[in-house]
């Protein structure tokens, strides 16, 4: 389990980066062009999206990296990661599979009770 929990938060994490990525750069334009915003609706709270496009997904992969050793402090990061997420970008289309991955990648990593065999 704890194998399967540094895998999907990997992935959970790297996907996350991307959608933080365009996130963050959805951000910068608006800040360069304001006039932007009166076509797309802009964004109600900027800075969090902003820290959250770094915070969530570098959670995710610290996560995933713990989830096989200590496997308790991994899965609430992991869980912190796809709270963020939701609670930050929403559920949609780009985030569904980091949100769905890094969730349960935080729950196989919690519910891992002794180290997977080698």
């Amino acid at each position: 389990m704890r194998n399967a929990a540094l895998t999907l938060g990997l992935i959970g994490g790297l996907w996350g980066m991307i959608v933080g990525f365009f996130s963050f750069g959805y951000t910068d334009l608006l800040i360069r062009y304001p006039e932007l915003a009166e076509f797309t609706g802009g964004v109600a709270n900027m800075a969090l999206i902003r820290a959250m496009s770094l915070i969530a997904p570098v959670l995710a992969i610290a996560g995933a990296s713990m989830a096989r050793s200590v496997n308790m402090v991994g899965g609430i990061l992991l869980l912190a990661s796809s709270a963020g997420m939701y609670v930050t970008f929403g559920f949609g289309v780009f985030t569904m599979f980091p949100i769905a991955m890094c969730a349960l990648a935080g729950v196989l990593a919690l519910v891992a009770r002794q180290p997977d065999p080698h």
